[in-house]
């Protein structure tokens, strides 16, 4: 891992499922509406239904499409199966068997629901202002800010990119928050007293002994 201030434990962590979603996150990101419903059509096959909800939903609630559609908590994939009347969840594990379906489904959903790649113009340029302007007015440490960058991304409904692509950009920008702050510092006390900047460089220099 290239930056630091992840751990293994959190890198693993990262566009996947931690444990079972608490029950408001099942109602928040997990029940499907009118519009989930209008999107499943006449799918044939209940592994098919089941499958394409199973992504439609992971991608709300992880802001990624997992390599593995069925890498998710047997009791997120009951409670779906529940809300499409189908009494046996485990006809899903039929959805991979052809692994160019949930490919197609993933490319459907994304456009159906407005998901955008992190690579895009738009949500770039959106995104980096948002994470240099929360690294120059918050005073946090880089996992919160590297929280933040993923919660924006989420909301924005940004796909997520590479754990390591994504932490060396937020360390990148704190790095630079860093600096601007040292030069807007250098600046206002150069401002107050010419001489005060090598004033202060002296106190850095330590006497022998």
């Amino acid at each position: 891992m290239a930056v630091e201030f992840l751990t293994d434990a959190q890198v693993a962590a990262y566009g996947r499922f931690d444990g079972v979603p608490s029950r408001a996150d099942l109602e928040r990101f997990f029940l499907l509406d009118d519009a989930d419903k209008m999107l499943i059509g006449d799918r044939r096959g209940d592994h098919n239904r089941l499958g394409f909800v199973l992504q439609a939903t992971t991608v709300r609630y992880l802001g990624v499409f997992l390599k593995d559609p069925l890498d998710v908590p047997w009791p997120v994939v009951e409670y779906l199966a529940g809300q499409l009347g189908i009494a046996d969840a485990s006809c899903v594990k039929r959805y991979t068997a052809r692994a160019k379906t949930a490919y197609e489904h993933a490319w459907e959903l994304r456009d159906a629901y407005g998901f955008r790649v992190f690579e895009d113009p738009e949500a770039a340029a959106g995104f980096r202002r948002f994470l240099e302007g929360r690294a120059w007015t918050h005073a946090e440490g880089p996992y919160r800010l590297f929280g933040q960058a993923v919660g924006w991304l989420r909301h924005n409904r940004v796909l997520l990119p590479g754990v390591s692509v994504l932490a060396r950009l937020v360390a990148g920008v704190r790095d630079g928050a860093a600096d601007r702050m040292h030069r807007v510092l250098a600046d206002a006390a150069a401002a107050a007293d010419p001489a005060l900047p090598s004033r202060l460089r002296g106190l850095l220099v330590v006497p022998d002994g």
